[in-house]
């Protein structure tokens, strides 16, 4: 299984015949220089309405054909754009062919603004996502504060990789992402959400330092690692 991390909150992930990306914030994100028409993939998840989460999910979709997962409320928004989706909710989990997807809980706002009419419509809560595929758990925490619920789910699932926001102000800051990859107790953990626009300046290594198990590492963006 390959993981590429492309900034911001956007990974994708392949195995086999399968690819999905989540959180598919492409143009506009400085961290890249990939371009949407260069993607392939048969899933998008989407942890949230956000302009920097929902990114270019429709354009993604309609030029894969592929099937968008999200919260209910924001995989309705995205069905009305002409996308084919699966609608799920917090705590739920399907099985899909690249493997079995649960939303988690994330404490966080979701919405997506209509600038021209200013309006700001919500699309339900924002989520996480744990992903478990050929054996292995991955946990993209998506936008969150730090809540108890990470360290549940750290005594009730054995998690390989987690991707934790550190960029402060929106999220969790480094300190409290400290605290949640110590409840979550993953083998090993990424900072993300950090460094896209001047309010979420943060150091990576600040944040590896600080890891009291030192189980970190940082993911330069465009860069693909193994999960075997």
């Amino acid at each position: 299984m390959n993981i590429t991390y492309f900034g911001q909150s956007v990974l994708l992930i392949e195995h086999g015949q399968d690819a999905i990306i989540i959180d598919p914030f492409i143009n506009g994100n400085p961290h890249t220089n990939i371009k949407v028409e260069d993607l392939k993939v048969n899933y998008i998840y989407v942890t949230h309405g956000h302009g920097d989460h929902l990114g270019d999910t429709v354009e993604l979709a309609k030029q894969n054909n592929a099937t968008v997962i999200a919260p209910v409320e924001l995989a309705t928004w995205i069905s009305w754009q002409g996308v084919n989706v699966v609608p799920m909710h917090i705590g739920g989990e399907k099985e899909f062919s690249f493997g079995k997807l649960k939303l988690i809980e994330a404490i966080h706002g979701s919405s997506i603004v209509d600038e021209e009419n200013k309006q700001i419509i919500n699309v339900g809560p924002a989520s996480g996502v744990l992903l478990k595929i050929a054996g292995k758990t991955i946990y993209h925490a998506g936008d969150t504060a730090l809540f108890r619920g990470m360290k549940t789910l750290g005594e009730y699932e054995q998690i390989d990789l987690a991707y934790l926001p550190i960029g402060n102000h929106f999220t969790m800051g480094i300190d409290d992402a400290v605290i949640a990859a110590e409840w979550i107790d993953a083998k090993q953990v990424v900072p993300i959400h950090y460094n896209t626009f001047p309010a979420i300046q943060a150091d990576p290594n600040e944040f590896l330092e600080k890891l009291i198990k030192k189980n970190g590492f940082v993911q330069e963006p465009n860069t693909t690692i193994s999960l075997l």
